[in-house]
């Protein structure tokens, strides 16, 4: 997709509270979580990316766009993309066909209107699109959505029509979840140790770059912002700079590489 031999895509997941309010946990516990991802685990990223001299991609719901506008702007003066998360994190198959239209549109609206963008690409908060999902893509204009799981390294397009491209894909994974690994959710799983987790995305970066593809990995700042584990992702950033022809993009910048040759 560019003369790089691997790609790299660092991208966060931030959602604040709106990830445990949108399930109905508003008591003070979950609630502190989400802020947590705010108060500290931001921070930590931020300033994690900076040393490496990295530029990421943060998917934002738009309320979450509303409560922490100064947030938002450090991630821009970092250098950093921000991508459409939604509004309120709610999944597409719980809504309409009016109601996944607002829920774009409110989200766009708290992205242009606080943070001064129009995001180029869209991922679910749920991972998971509706039989809408597409064609409301196509309608806002985005150039990418990554929410499928239909490759593992490398992009591909949906939504192809005779009249009209359809969006790239970039694929995601729950082995690159973070979320998956570190805490407790309901089909039971635990929380995992960060070697363990370095071992498992290492080898998944070696994967993509022997077939000359994108590694893509999903986190959340209050998950990932824990410090060991902000300390294992320093720890394989280190791992993947050491291959000749590795290169760190946003999502967009990538997208409109792998575009222009295909």
């Amino acid at each position: 997709m560019s003369s790089a031999r691997c790609t790299v895509l660092l991208t966060f997941d931030f959602d604040a509270e709106s990830s445990k309010e949108a399930r109905g946990l508003t008591s003070p516990t979950p609630i502190s979580q989400g802020q947590y991802g705010a108060r500290v685990g931001v921070p930590r990223i931020l300033k994690l990316l900076a040393r490496y001299n990295i530029r990421a991609t943060f998917f934002v719901p738009g309320v979450t766009v509303e409560r922490y506008p100064d947030i938002i702007q450090q991630m821009l003066a970092g250098g950093h993309e921000i991508g459409h998360h939604g509004y309120t994190h709610i999944s597409p198959l719980k809504l309409s066909y009016e109601e996944e239209r607002e829920q774009l549109a409110k989200g766009m609206d708290a992205l242009q209107r606080v943070a001064g963008v129009r995001p180029k690409g869209y991922r679910s908060p749920a991972w998971d699109l509706s039989n809408h999902s597409i064609g409301l893509f196509k309608e806002f204009g985005f150039a990418y959505e990554s929410s499928l799981m239909g490759d593992d390294y490398h992009f591909y397009r949906i939504g192809d029509s005779n009249d009209s491209p359809g969006l790239v894909e970039i694929p995601i994974s729950w082995l690159l979840d973070d979320f998956i690994h570190f805490e407790i959710v309901d089909n039971g799983a635990g929380i995992s140790n960060p070697s363990r987790i370095y071992e498992l995305w290492s080898e998944e970066f070696e994967g993509a770059y022997e077939e000359q593809g994108v590694f893509c990995l999903t986190m959340h700042p209050q998950v990932i912002g824990r410090h060991p584990r902000i300390r294992m992702l320093e720890r394989l950033i280190q791992f993947m700079r050491g291959h000749a022809g590795v290169e760190f993009m946003t999502c967009s910048e990538a997208v409109a590489v792998w575009s222009a040759s295909h």
